[in-house]
C-alpha cells in the first residue's frame, strides 16, 4: 500500500512539474508585455524618422488668419513628414496672431492682411522686429447661394451691396430674389480688415449684416440663405455656393478668381497677399521651414490643394528682403 501511494505521489509530481514547463513555455510565446510593446513602437518611429531628411531640430509655433489656418495646417504636416523640427498651427484671426506675434507668444503670426501702424509701433514698444514674407496668394471671392443666377458683379456693386446702398436683388436683375441677405466676417479678421479697406473704402456695413465667427461658418450660412452673399478665401468654396465674377468697372472684364492667371496678372481685382510674419531675422528651424514654404515645389502642392495661388509677381519682394537681411534665397 506504502509503495503504491509512492509512485502514486511521484507521477502527480511529475504531471505538475510538466504543467508548470508548458505553462512557462506559452507565456513565453504570448503577446509582448506593455514594456516590451513599448520597445516595439519606439523602433517604429526610430525606422519613421530614419526616413527624413535630418533639418533643423526645435519647435515652432504659427498662429493667426482663418483664411490661411487650412493651409498652414498642410504646410505644417507636409513639412513635418520630411524634416524632424516640429510646427504646430492654430487660427482665431489675423488680429489675433498678430497680437500673439507682439507679445512674443508664437514664432509665425500667419495674417491675411498686413500690420496697420498701430500695431508696427505696439511691436516696437515691446523689441519684437517684424519682418514680411509672402507666403501665397489668395483671390478673395464673392460668395453667393448656388440658386443665384447673379453671375457678375463690379467692384462698385459689390461696394453698394455691402454698406447697404443696394438692398435688393431686383436692383441687380434677379425679380425674385428679395432682399439681400449680408454676410461678413468679425471684425479680428484680416478678411474682414481687407475687404474694408479696400472694398468699401472703410464705410459701415449694411444694417442687418451677420457677421460670422469663421470663414466656412460664412459660407455655410450663404449656402442655406437663397439671398445671401459674402466675401471669404477661395479656399473655402464649395458646391452649394457660387463664386461671382468680378470687374473693375463695366468697361473691363469680368474676371473669376479660381484661375491662377487671373491673381498672377492681377486682373482679379480683389487679390491679396497672403504673409507670414516673423520676429527678428530667420534662423535655424524658421530660416529651414520659410525657405520650404517659399520655394519648394512641395508647398506650392499644398497651396494648390487648398485652393490658393503662388506667390506670383512677389517672389522679388521676397529676394529683396532676403538679400536685405544677408540670407540666401
Amino acid at each position: 500500500m506504502n509503495g503504491v501511494f509512492k509512485k502514486a505521489t511521484l507521477l502527480i509530481g511529475f504531471v505538475i512539474l510538466l504543467s508548470l514547463i508548458v505553462g512557462c513555455t506559452q507565456e513565453d510565446d504570448a503577446e509582448p508585455s506593455e514594456e516590451n510593446q513599448d520597445v516595439v513602437s519606439a523602433s517604429e518611429n526610430e525606422n519613421e524618422e530614419s526616413n527624413q531628411e535630418e533639418g533643423p531640430e526645435g519647435y515652432l509655433r504659427a498662429q493667426g488668419s482663418d483664411t490661411m489656418v487650412n493651409l498652414g495646417q498642410a504646410f505644417a504636416e507636409a513639412y513635418m513628414s520630411e524634416f524632424q523640427g516640429s510646427v504646430a498651427v492654430t487660427g482665431g484671426g489675423s488680429g489675433t496672431g498678430i497680437a500673439a506675434l507682439i507679445n512674443d507668444d508664437v514664432e509665425i503670426a500667419q495674417a491675411s492682411r498686413a500690420f496697420s501702424d498701430e500695431e508696427l509701433e505696439e511691436a516696437e514698444n515691446n523689441n519684437v522686429d517684424v519682418y514680411q514674407f509672402v507666403v501665397g496668394q489668395d483671390g478673395l471671392a464673392v460668395y453667393t447661394n448656388e440658386n443665384n443666377p447673379i453671375e457678375e458683379l463690379t467692384v462698385q456693386q459689390v461696394k453698394d451691396i455691402f454698406t447697404g446702398e443696394i438692398t435688393e436683388w431686383s436692383e441687380l436683375g434677379w425679380d425674385e430674389g428679395g432682399e439681400i441677405s449680408v454676410f461678413s466676417r468679425q471684425s479680428n479678421s484680416g478678411t474682414y480688415v481687407y475687404f474694408n479697406e479696400n472694398i468699401m473704402d472703410g464705410e459701415d456695413w449694411a444694417p442687418g449684416a451677420q457677421f460670422m465667427s469663421g470663414s466656412a461658418a460664412l459660407v455655410e450660412g450663404i449656402s442655406q440663405d437663397l439671398s445671401g452673399i459674402g466675401y471669404s478665401g477661395i479656399g473655402y468654396n464649395v458646391d452649394t455656393v457660387n463664386v461671382a465674377n468680378v470687374a473693375i468697372d463695366e468697361e473691363h472684364d469680368y474676371v473669376s478668381p479660381l484661375e491662377a492667371d487671373n491673381i498672377n496678372d492681377g486682373s482679379y481685382p480683389i487679390a491679396r497677399p497672403l504673409y507670414f510674419y516673423t520676429n527678428g531675422v530667420p534662423e535655424g528651424l524658421m530660416l529651414h521651414y520659410l525657405n520650404w514654404v517659399i520655394k519648394s515645389d512641395e508647398a506650392q502642392e499644398q497651396l494648390n490643394a487648398t485652393g490658393f495661388y503662388g506667390v506670383g509677381n512677389y517672389e522679388e519682394q521676397n529676394k529683396e528682403l532676403f538679400e536685405e537681411l544677408d540670407l540666401e534665397y
